[in-house]
């Protein structure tokens, strides 16, 4: 297959960009075959011994990296968890680089709900966040003698940042591309306002987009009234309350048939919630309940009902390792534990990594606290 001149050494850089580290020529062909179609070993092999004076350095027999100024960093990360509930394992580090020190094809489902505006988990906006200030995050009065939960302000997002969003979900799916196995299910919570550029961005990473869950849920996100302009225009919101939670559903492209996949790697679709019913993509929610939040206070925690359905049909056969590489709380850990899958998770911030030695359990044992079925 010919490929236009320039699309491999894109393909490469982008790749090796991603990692952080060196690769194999085995490792970088099957990544450039995702998103290209078939790439020869040899191809590659050819274009970085050609190049390897000025774009690449060769780390070892049959190993590149990128060439930079000052030398490449190569990010290490610990091996053993920090927590560790029944079959839940939390790490205590940024996801990229525990994702780049992670064996190829060894994971087989992803649910997890990433920083989507990117900047709202960033040091400066948490800080403001806990702090009560806002910033990017709305943090409403109380209502009725109830405090409602802080909300992500999308709206407020430059071009910039949602450039660098983009670049940062095609990333993160660069590198889920290469951990996953083939068929396996990427489920990312998303919202209305940012889905495509999420959708957009993963899918040019070489993964199959296959479509949207639709958590429906009421939610503070639309319905306002012009600001200072309320009573002159009463009728009006200015765009529609949100009532629901787009999740993207991709998955990596299957070895074979599907028939074929489920045999080999044990995935490759979605598990029913009993013979006669298929598992289906709108799923009735309610906001997460206050004895959830009391237990893990996470500002985007999302309700265990809705998350054991989902991590629960990510695994078509039941068998397999679900990942969260942006865990918070552990919530999703905690709906693994519940369901009975072994699951993996990934934390930056320590305070909800410490938060999530105590709420995984606690989370995981309790009752079905919100019975709405779709």
């Amino acid at each position: 297959m010919a490929h236009a001149p320039g699309v491999i050494r894109d393909g490469v850089v982008d790749y090796l960009t991603a990692l952080d580290r060196d690769a194999s020529i085995n490792e970088i062909s099957e990544a450039l075959t995702l998103k290209l179609g078939t790439v020869p070993s040899s191809s590659v092999r050819s274009y970085l011994n050609l190049n390897a004076s000025t774009l690449f350095e060769r780390t070892g027999k049959g190993r590149y990296r990128l060439r930079t100024e000052g030398g490449t960093n190569i990010h290490r990360v610990g091996l053993d968890p920090a927590v560790e509930v029944g079959k839940a394992k939390l790490y205590h580090a940024d996801c990229f680089d525990w994702l780049a020190e992670q064996e190829p094809n060894s994971i087989q489902a992803v649910v997890t709900d990433p920083p989507y505006g990117v900047v709202e988990y960033s040091e400066k906006e948490v800080a403001k966040l806990r702090a009560g200030k806002g910033g990017v995050w709305r943090v409403p009065p109380s209502f009725d003698g109830n405090k409602r939960a802080p909300l992500p302000r999308f709206t407020t997002l430059t071009e910039a940042d949602r450039a660098a969003m983009v670049v940062f979900f095609r990333r993160l799916g660069v590198l889920l591309a290469r951990v996953v196995v083939p068929g396996a299910n990427i489920v990312v919570a998303t919202n209305p306002l940012l889905s495509h550029l999420v959708a957009n961005s993963m899918e040019e990473a070489g993964l199959e987009l296959r479509g949207y869950l639709a958590r429906l849920t009421m939610t503070m996100r639309g319905g306002d009234r012009p600001k200072n302009a309320h009573h002159e225009f009463d009728g009006v919101s200015v765009m529609p309350r949100s009532q629901w939670e787009p999740w993207v559903v991709l998955r990596k492209p299957l070895d074979g048939r599907v028939q074929d996949n489920l045999r080999k790697w044990k995935t490759g679709g979605f598990r029913r919630p009993n013979a006669d019913q298929p598992f289906g993509d709108v799923i009735k929610s309610r906001p997460t309940s206050k004895a959830e939040k009391e237990i893990a206070p996470h500002p985007s925690l999302k309700p265990q009902d809705f998350l054991r359905q989902v991590v629960r049909a990510s695994l078509p056969l039941g068998e397999g390792t679900v990942l969260d590489p942006f865990a918070g709380s552990a919530s999703t850990l905690a709906a693994a534990n519940a369901v009975g899958y072994s699951s993996l998770g990934v934390e930056s911030d320590a305070k909800f990594v410490r938060l999530a030695a105590g709420s995984i359990e606690r989370l995981g044992k309790l009752s079905l606290v919100d019975p709405v079925r779709s």
